[in-house]
Formats: structure tokens, C-alpha cells, sequence
């Protein structure tokens, strides 16, 4: 059963989550969503300060008596960029920013975690120890988490909880799932150099179009036939260009793509068979490359001990058989993972389907008319608050 404490913030939760949607921010640009939310610190008493330009920590310490040495340590974040796409919604609370709305919950979670905040200060006297708040910037481009890192913020910190709102799930139910549970997200540029020629003279040439296509053609041999059958593992290239005109034998070809795993292993093997790939192709041709590749995020892996924390507190909340413990896996990222290479944690899944309220509840994410049961957020709220008292209490 949600909490009364957590029950008087409805209004609050909804009222904010709705101006944040109307006022939707991209990646590094948030600067109003700063804004915001350091007011509404203000408001509570929590001091805070930027990360980066947009990124936002606070933190609440408690006033219980307790032996600094047995002080703990909890973070507890959400993500508050918005991404590039229109808003197919007819709510009255729609985007008013073209181009730009919270097609992922990003304002659901930010809303979530501020009226947790405002709980948590309330109840400083009940709690010894650390409470951190990260509001953090840029997840949609897998930037912001590294941010935070950097500044030290993880250093001291015992546990790092997240959640995210997810349309797969039914309101009132959560995923809280051990192990792997999203994919690292990297890209990878292959540039091949070739020799520009007329297209009625092509032996006079290196055919960079044509080495790129083949290229592309035998990346996909690392998941058939490099990679065990029993791995997950995706080489996808999204982007290629190439040439000049249509009698010219290109010069030079760009690929640009992304690679998905869940076992750090395969990433590194991947990541050196698509450069082994691409010289030796080139090579056939006569052709030379440059090879970059960017790991963007790593495989969000969630800690069984934490599942396992967070689950005897949420059964305190809901029915054992709404709490998921073997949610599929997604190839999408988010760098959340970021903080699980520093602390145990792990990121649940808030069910946000309600589609006897709102059809387009169910609606998958970055989609224009994606959006959420408001009412879920109240678990997830509750989770957020009722999981940092007990680790900090040393209640479980």
C-alpha cells in the first residue's frame, strides 16, 4: 500500500511532471529543467549545485545521531532531457516547444524524484547519513552520466537507485530484475580512402563506395559467425556516404554505426573485429581506413544484492506478484550504467500501461504520442524514499 506521506505529493508529482512536458528541453540544453529544479531545492531547504552546464546535485544529510563511521551513503537519480520529435498528443499539457517533448518519461522521473526529495527533507531527523540527488542531463545522448562521475559524486556513495516508467509494464507493477538488463550503446566510424577516377575508367580508380558496401556486408559475419549463438550481440550501420557525382568513382565513403552487447567481453571482441574487418577489406582494394570507436554506455548490469534490497522493501507496498524479476532484455541503452561501475545499484522498471485510462499509454518509447499513467509515479516515488530510509537505518 503507497504511503500517506507519499499520497499528499500527487498534486505536486503531476502538476510538475506536466509543466516539465509543456517545457521540454534536448540533451545539454536543459537549462530551464535546471532552473526548475534548483527552485524547487530552494524551496525544500536541500542545498545543490550544477554539474556541467544543466546537470543538477543535491543532497540531504540526516540529523539522526549515529557514529560517523557507520554514516552511509545512497544516490538516487533521474534524467530530465527531452528529445527531438514532435508531440502527437492532444492533452492539454502537450509540448509547447516544436520539435522537442518527453516522448521517454524523463519528466515523469524528474517530478518523481523532486517530491521524493521533498519527502527525504522532511524526514532528515529519521535517518542518519548521505542522501545524494541526481538530477542528470543528457541520458539521451549518453553524456550526462560521465558528468556526474567525474566530479567525484560516486566516490563515497554505498548504493545508487534509479527507475524508469515503462510502457511494457501495467501501472502498479515494477521490474526489479538482476543481472543484465540493458545493452551498452557504442558507435563506431569507418572512413575508407580510395582514388577518385571517371566512372567509364574505373581500373584507373579505388572504388571507396564499393569497398564501404562490402565492408558493410561482412560486418555482418561478427554476429553469424565470430560471436556465440548464445550471446547477444547487434552490428547495425545506419549511415553511409559516399561520392560526388553520379561518373565519378568515389574517393572516399564514411560509415558510421552502432554495436549493442551485454557482456563486456563480446563489446571488446566486436569492437576489434569490425577494425580487423575494415583493413583488411580495404586492403583487398588497395584502400586504407580510419577507424574510430566511441563506447557511449556501458551494459547496465543491475547488482543482485541491490534487487534484492529493493524488493523486501517494495513487497512492503505491492503484491509479491506485481514486483517482475525476469523482465526481457532491451538492447537500448542508458547510462545509468555509468554509476553501477562506481556502486552496487540497479535501475527498476515503473509500470506506466493503463490503457483502460489512456490508450497511448501503451505506447513505446520516442514515439510523438507516447505518455503515461500519472498515478504510477506514486510507486515509484515511494520506492525511492522508503528503499533510501531503509539502507540508510541499516534495515536492510
Amino acid at each position: 500500500m503507497i504511503k500517506d506521506y507519499i499520497l499528499k505529493e500527487k498534486d505536486y508529482i503531476i502538476e510538475k511532471r506536466r509543466w516539465l512536458h509543456m517545457h521540454p528541453e534536448l540533451s545539454l540544453k536543459e537549462f530551464e529543467t535546471a532552473s526548475l529544479i534548483e527552485r524547487e531545492l530552494d524551496s525544500f531547504g536541500i542545498p545543490h549545485e550544477r554539474v556541467g552546464e544543466t546537470g543538477v546535485y543535491g543532497w540531504i544529510d540526516g540529523k539522526k545521531t549515529s557514529a560517523s563511521e557507520d554514516r552511509r551513503c545512497i544516490a538516487l537519480r533521474s534524467d530530465i532531457d527531452a528529445l527531438p520529435m514532435e508531440d502527437l498528443t492532444e492533452n492539454d499539457y502537450a509540448s509547447t516547444v516544436k520539435g522537442v517533448c518527453h516522448s521517454c518519461g524523463h519528466d515523469g522521473h524528474t517530478a518523481t524524484l523532486l517530491a521524493a526529495a521533498r519527502i527525504l527533507k522532511e524526514m532528515e531527523s529519521e535517518f542518519s547519513g548521505r542522501i545524494k540527488l541526481f538530477f542528470q542531463q543528457a541520458e539521451e545522448v549518453c553524456g550526462g552520466g560521465r558528468q556526474f562521475v567525474a566530479a567525484g559524486l560516486m566516490d563515497d556513495v554505498q548504493r545508487v537507485y534509479g527507475a524508469h516508467v515503462s510502457p511494457r509494464i501495467d501501472s502498479g507493477k515494477v521490474s526489479l530484475t538482476p543481472g543484465p538488463v540493458n545493452a551498452c550503446s557504442d558507435h563506431f566510424r569507418i572512413i575508407v580512402h580510395g582514388k577518385s577516377s571517371h566512372a567509364a575508367t574505373p581500373d584507373l580508380g579505388i572504388d571507396a563506395l564499393y569497398i564501404a558496401s562490402q565492408i558493410v556486408v561482412a560486418l555482418q559475419t561478427i554476429v553469424a559467425r565470430s560471436t556465440s549463438p548464445l550471446d547477444t550481440v547487434v552490428v547495425g550501420v545506419g549511415m553511409m556516404q559516399s561520392g560526388t557525382a553520379y561518373n565519378i568513382v568515389a574517393d572516399t565513403a564514411q560509415l558510421d554505426g552502432t554495436v549493442r552487447a551485454f557482456d563486456p567481453g563480446s563489446r571488446e571482441h566486436t569492437a576489434e573485429r569490425i577494425r580487423e574487418i575494415a583493413e583488411a577489406s580495404a586492403a583487398m582494394y588497395g584502400a586504407s581506413i580510419e577507424f574510430t570507436y566511441e563506447r557511449h554506455a556501458d551494459p547496465l548490469i543491475n547488482d543482485p544484492t541491490v534487487v534484492s534490497e529493493v524488493t523486501n522493501v517494495t513487497e512492503k507496498l505491492i503484491a509479491p506478484e506485481n514486483i517482475i524479476h525476469d523482465m526481457e532484455k532491451s538492447l537500448s541503452a542508458d547510462d545509468f550504467a555509468e554509476y553501477l561501475q562506481k556502486a552496487p545499484g540497479m535501475y527498476a522498471y515503473v509500470g506506466t500501461r493503463n490503457v483502460k485510462k489512456d490508450p497511448e499509454t501503451a505506447t513505446p518509447y520516442h514515439n510523438g504520442h507516447f505518455n503515461i499513467d500519472e498515478d504510477a509515479l506514486l510507486l515509484s516515488c515511494n520506492i525511492y524514499v522508503d528503499y533510501a530510509l531503509a539502507f540508510l537505518n541499516k534495515e536492510i
